[in-house]
């Protein structure tokens, strides 16, 4: 019964460790979906302003405006691409996250598998144990009934 408690408790922290790296994949996951979103509003932000730039431009494109407008536009640039970056970076957490907890999901299905083997085993021997118990118990009593009416007869010639 000793095993059964150990693996049993194999099991719980096998558990604990699968529902931190399920937590770590669903916090993966939200930082994420956080990157794209900024992502999202960068590009939609470039988007706005190089249109509004383009209406204006139309009306009034001095130089030295259009110098820092594209400027700006050029660090807009380095800010979406440094964000697809960021982005990317998170996408391989959360790969990472998930394959660390299919992994705790594993073990934690293989610990369980075991522990219902081991009990499977240990009913299977105490099935054993109390079936020998009864046929001793039986063979007992029926060499003693035997062997009372046998040996009284015996015993009387």
């Amino acid at each position: 019964m000793s095993l059964l408690r150990t693996l049993a408790l194999a099991v719980d922290v096998a558990s604990f460790k699968r529902d931190a790296a399920s937590r770590a994949l669903a916090d993966a996951q939200q930082k994420y979906f956080g990157a794209q979103d900024q992502q999202t509003q960068l590009e939609s932000y470039a988007a706005e302003t190089e249109s509004r730039w383009m209406a204006q431009a139309q009306t009034c494109a001095l130089p030295e405006l259009m110098r820092h407008h594209y400027q700006f536009m050029e660090r807009l640039a380095q800010a979406i691409q440094m964000q697809q970056g960021v982005l990317a970076d998170h996408a391989r957490w959360v790969e990472q996250a998930r394959t660390q907890l299919t992994h705790a999901e594993i073990r934690v299905a293989t610990l369980k598998q075991v522990c219902r083997n081991k009990q499977a085993e240990a009913d299977r021997l105490l099935g054993r144990r109390e079936q020998k118990q009864i046929d001793e118990f039986a063979a007992l009593r029926f060499g003693k009934s035997t062997g009372h009416m046998w040996g009284e007869d015996y015993h009387e010639h």
